[in-house]
């Protein structure tokens, strides 16, 4: 089984269709699409002298490369590693080093800053450039066999923050991708090679899983001129693509449903919008229907189930006459058919409906482990379950509603942001005794990121912000700090962070 059959199978029988645009603009069809990511493997194998299950780093801001990359990689039996562009160089490092990649490819505008960052490594990778000579060298090399790999061969490295501060390479295997694959057609949307779907979120994320679905029914791939979300340019790719789909966070729909130009905008071209990765409030929600129609489906799952827990089909937003339609809105919706979910106490005892737990899920989606982390992988898999660190509770029809996170994860802008790596940084400033970071609701971000100061002595918040400048990405600095002469503690010493929550709530509660 290897995923680069895909693409295979897709250029043999639609091979004239277009696959890849920049923007408005045509540049591959299927057939061509394939020949290069064929001819990529070829010199990823040879060239460069890789072996299959090396891995291989991708750092691009979207950019039509991804997709002839990540079938290369697959094609000659290695492992992608796609990587958040937004991350500041030192945690680029840290996930270049602990994934051992041999080889990373990047865009123009972010190959200094990786390759300041790999050069510090103890066994830096080649950086190459994919606007450069040395890229279109190799791409225009002879094809080769694709090379076999079993279910379980690992085919994707998805680097999620964890609770210590460090991010966990989640192993997705070809048969965990090729479940989510499936399970696309199954419960969240139809595709015909006549559709297309835009890449204006992160490709190295949600947006780049589902490529895989899409090169499975020979749709076309948009990839915004920007290489980002802009609303102005979206509105303006609906004009030109017709069957449009879009993988989108919660912040981006409420962007665009609230743009100016929305009310214009060319919507009967908007097939499909796929929001999930942080809380979507039933208000926006509805909005969104009213103004855009019945176009969304919601999906809830993580890095170590990709896309792939639960989903909230367009029929469930579509059935305004249903007695629990709000409630129904407020979930994150059914299971998806490839897994099993249940609500489990502290002891991983399953409780009834109703009742509040952790969220633990078993399946084919389910990845194979953490990279290089067997602690890691015993925690989070004791059992047999995904033990998703969400809170939440099923109802008597099956519906998954998410409480909270035991993990204190914050989701701003469909980022993850963990708490504990920035308390660390924190903690580093010889002024800082303590220090806690919790969310707080923001009405555009999802969440915004305040940090609690105990302060050993004087310190400003313009000195804090410039610490995490210098550690860590841009979208991760708190946005506010809070000076406290001490923090909430229950008997054992743990800060009850649900009191710094609180307090946010009171602050914001006064007129």
């Amino acid at each position: 089984m290897n995923l680069a059959n895909l693409l295979l199978r897709a250029a043999r029988s639609f091979g004239e269709r277009p696959a890849v645009f920049a923007g408005r603009r045509p540049l591959h069809s299927y057939r061509e699409l394939a020949q290069r990511a064929a001819a990529l493997s070829n010199s990823l194998v040879d060239s460069c002298g890789l072996l299959p299950g090396e891995r291989v780093a991708l750092i691009l801001h979207n950019h039509p490369a991804y997709l002839e990359l990540l079938f290369a990689i697959w094609h000659g039996g290695l492992v992608a590693v796609p990587i958040n562009a937004k991350l500041h160089p030192r945690e680029l490092a840290y996930i270049l080093q602990h994934s051992g990649s041999k080889l990373c490819f990047v865009s123009e505008d972010l190959a200094d800053g990786v390759v300041e960052a790999n050069a510090q490594l103890p066994a830096p990778a080649r950086v190459i450039t994919v606007n450069g000579e040395e890229y279109a060298r190799l791409i225009h090399g002879r094809s080769r066999p694709i090379i076999d790999r079993r279910p379980e061969d690992v085919a994707w490295l998805f680097y999620t923050s964890g609770t210590t501060g460090r991010p966990k390479g989640a192993m997705l295997t070809h048969r965990n991708l090729l479940a989510m694959t499936l399970s696309y057609f199954a419960e969240v949307d139809q595709i015909s090679p006549q559709d297309c779907i835009v890449h204006a979120a992160p490709m190295s994320h949600g947006s780049g899983l589902y490529i895989l679905p899409h090169v499975a029914r020979a749709a076309a791939h948009v990839i915004p001129e920007s290489g980002k979300f802009a609303p102005e340019e979206l509105f303006e790719l609906w004009q030109t693509h017709q069957g449009v789909s879009m993988f989108a966070a919660p912040t981006i729909v409420k962007r665009l449903v609230e743009h100016p130009r929305a009310a214009s905008a060319k919507l009967s071209n908007l097939k499909t919008m796929v929001y999930g990765g942080g809380p979507m409030y039933v208000e926006d929600l509805r909005r969104a229907l009213n103004d855009f129609g019945q176009k969304f489906v919601q999906i809830y799952g993580q890095g170590e189930s990709p896309m792939t827990i639960s989903v909230l089909s367009r029929e469930h937003h579509a059935n305004r006459n249903h007695p629990r339609y709000l409630k129904r809105l407020a979930s994150v919706g059914v299971p998806h058919a490839v897994v099993e979910v249940r609500i489990a106490d502290p002891d991983d005892r399953e409780l009834p409906c109703g009742e509040t737990g952790e969220v633990l899920v078993r399946g084919d989606s389910v990845m194979l482990g953490y990279w290089a982390d067997p602690e890691a992988t015993r925690a989070t898999l004791r059992g047999g379950w995904l033990h998703t660190g969400d809170l939440g509770s099923l109802d008597e029809e099956g519906f998954l509603t998410l409480r909270d996170r035991s993990k204190d994860l914050i989701i701003s802008g469909g980022s993850n942001i963990y708490p504990r790596e920035l308390e660390e940084v924190l903690l580093r400033h010889p002024a800082v005794r303590e220090a806690s970071v919790v969310g707080r609701p923001h009405p555009e971000w999802g969440e915004e990121v305040v940090a609690f100061i105990v302060a050993a002595s004087p310190i400003s918040a313009e000195a804090l912000d410039a610490l995490c400048q210098e550690h860590v990405a841009r979208f991760k600095r708190p946005k506010a700090y809070r000076f406290v002469e001490a923090l909430p503690k229950n008997n054992y010493g743990k800060v009850l962070k649900t009191e710094l929550r609180r307090l946010l709530s009171d602050e914001s509660a006064k007129p």
